[in-house]
């Protein structure tokens, strides 16, 4: 069934963006390797999927490369090889790019939310979250995590504000209102599926709205065209005539994501 994404920065398509997202770990179906650029040494992690091209993606956890099954490590390290410049400058680059510090969860922290800020509240309760003007409050039992808590209200908030802006765009798109899910996935933004609809990262919430519009406008696209050509941009471009811009600014917005 046909699917696509918006994944992480590829070397062969400036459609994927930088989702730099917390956990250094080797994730089930991944394997890893090393090759040498030039000089250095470089690992990688490698794994083979459903995907039809072999794809380079680039964060602070380093290099990773996506193929197809049947792809050979000879072709995949003939393209490793083909695009080595970039990759010893991207990973470069991540090295000396200062990470934000995890979010601390007390009371009058401030968070980026629609692109502005809400402001954390702490108080005793029954495990929930109360919006109000400007502010988010945190009720918990004693000796229960913030994390979750505020995950959650987050989460359902991300839903509720992307479900509302689905119906519009898909409007202007000339495409029916596809299922919604959340995702949690730490390399991609977005996925589309003609069968199952689209996923929409929850972390989304803490961007502007133009930024979050944006990567609606992309995963609808997809519902026409399963690709990153001509007509998807042309598409795009009808919802969002200023994507490119949408595009530069969520790389950059990506890298000062808050975690905790």
């Amino acid at each position: 069934m046909p699917q696509s994404s918006l994944p992480l920065p590829d070397a062969g398509d400036d459609a994927q963006l930088a989702l730099p997202l917390v956990g250094v770990t080797i994730a089930a179906g991944e394997e890893p390797r090393r090759i040498t650029l030039g000089d250095r040494i470089v690992p990688y992690l490698l794994r083979r999927g459903t995907r039809r091209t072999i794809g380079l993606s680039i964060d602070h956890r380093g290099l990773r490369v996506g193929a197809p099954r049947r792809t050979s490590l000879a072709e995949v390290e003939t393209l490793i090889r083909k695009h080595g410049e970039w990759v010893v400058e991207k990973l470069d680059e991540w090295r000396t790019r200062r990470r934000p510090e995890p979010l601390r969860i007390v009371d009058g922290a401030r968070l980026a939310f629609l692109g502005d800020e809400i402001e954390i509240g702490i108080a005793i309760g029954a495990n929930r979250a109360i919006w109000s003007a400007g502010r988010l409050t945190l009720c918990m039992k004693p000796g229960v995590a913030p994390g979750p808590v505020l995950e959650k209200a987050l989460r359902e908030r991300a839903r509720e504000h992307f479900a509302a802006r689905l119906a519009p765009l898909a409007a202007v798109l000339g495409v029916a209102v596809p299922a919604l899910a959340l995702s949690s996935a730490r390399t991609r933004w977005g996925s589309c599926s003609t069968r199952s609809g689209i996923r929409l990262n929850w972390r989304l919430i803490h961007f502007p709205e133009a930024i979050i519009d944006y990567v609606v406008v992309h995963e609808l696209a997809h519902l026409r065209h399963m690709n990153h050509g001509p007509r998807f941009w042309s598409l795009v471009e009808v919802a969002c005539p200023d994507y490119r811009t949408a595009r530069v600014e969520l790389q950059r917005l990506a890298a000062h994501i808050p975690h905790w």
